[in-house]
């Protein structure tokens, strides 16, 4: 709930700040562009305020706010549930993991490292432990 209220809070803010300034110039937009929003950190005073000028907005701007964060929130959460789904890479990988295990490990991985090597060395001497180890590594 935390976490929501603080999204909520910089939606606002941020849509507060986007009425009351004019467009930014292309420089201004690149280097806003090249921070992250997750690195956006708020403080209970700059909540405040964002409150307070909520408040003090009218009631045809406020439901017009509002309508603006719920959609905000309602494509983040569209956004969160379409990168919780498993890709078919993944699908893929945990296929080769249960038929080949140090290969699906590689894929994985990129590079031959000690997973690979552990991955080779618990199928070659008992299958069942290389495949859950392989599952454990792709998963």
């Amino acid at each position: 709930m935390k976490n929501f209220t603080l999204l909520f809070a910089s939606l606002l803010t941020s849509f507060s700040l986007m009425a009351s300034t004019p467009e930014p110039t292309e420089k201004k937009a690149v280097a806003a562009n090249t921070s992250t929003e997750k690195e956006m950190v708020l403080d209970n005073a700059s909540v405040t305020d964002a409150m307070k000028e909520f408040r003090s907005l009218s009631r045809v701007d406020r439901k017009m706010r509002l309508r603006q964060v719920k959609a905000a929130v309602k494509e983040y959460k569209a956004q969160k549930a379409a990168a919780a789904q498993p890709s078919t890479n993944t699908l893929l990988l945990v296929i080769l993991a249960i038929l080949l295990p140090p290969l699906a490990v590689y894929l994985h991985e990129g590079t031959i490292n000690g997973k690979f090597w552990l991955s080779i060395l618990l199928t070659l001497l008992f299958w069942i432990p290389g495949v859950i180890y392989a599952l454990i590594v792709v998963l």
